[in-house]
């Protein structure tokens, strides 16, 4: 499917006022805000995981078009902790990631590891793997590194923007620390109260 802009038009989710923003293919926008006020919230309302008002679209397709496991799968949520449901690694893949794999700084054999003796670390690096070895059409990222020590979390900044720029992936990033936000986003908004506030001079 060909890749376009992620467009959130009067989205209302919990306590939030409504949401309307366009995140342009391979655009990272980081979402930040106090514990609570409504991020996570927001992320699942866009992945059609909780109810909410108004609507979605992924290149003009909208969420109300496509059955619930097909919009997912388009517009893929990772969470901060990721359900595993097999017992190896491997079984989770639905296509191979060798090379995602190898730049995360895993060994070739970790699609036979157990799923019991990850750190949590480790599944959250797998957890992004796994998302995009479903080729979806964007991303919503619950602080995708908040498991990993600072060397492992700029790597993986480091191979996500990669790949968010080359598939062209709308994606709309949840993060706390203020020196990732310079470092990934395009975009920051600030959730204040019950609003999102555009932040400026987040990059250097």
């Amino acid at each position: 499917m060909a890749s376009g802009a992620l467009t959130l038009d009067r989205i209302k989710a919990g306590n939030l006022q409504p949401v309307s923003e366009k995140i342009a293919p391979g655009e990272i926008l980081c979402l930040s805000g106090p514990s609570g006020s409504g991020k996570s919230r927001l992320l699942r309302a866009v992945a059609d995981l909780d109810p909410h008002e108004g609507s979605v679209s992924i290149a003009g397709e909208s969420q109300q078009d496509l059955r619930g496991h097909r919009w997912r799968r388009a517009v893929m949520m990772v969470p901060a902790d990721s359900a595993w449901w097999f017992e190896t690694v491997g079984e989770h893949m639905p296509a191979p990631m060798t090379e995602a794999l190898k730049q995360l700084g895993f060994d070739e054999d970790v699609s036979r590891w157990s799923i019991e003796r990850l750190s949590s670390g480790e599944k959250q690096r797998l957890a992004l793997v796994r998302a995009l070895a479903y080729q979806p059409r964007a991303l919503l990222l619950d602080e995708p590194t908040a498991n990993l020590d600072p060397d492992a979390t700029r790597e993986t900044e480091q191979w996500l923007c990669q790949v968010i720029r080359e598939r062209s992936l709308p994606t709309l990033w949840v993060a706390h620390d203020r020196e990732q936000i310079k470092r990934v986003a395009d975009r920051h908004l600030h959730i204040e109260g019950d609003r999102l506030v555009e932040s400026s001079g987040d990059k250097d």
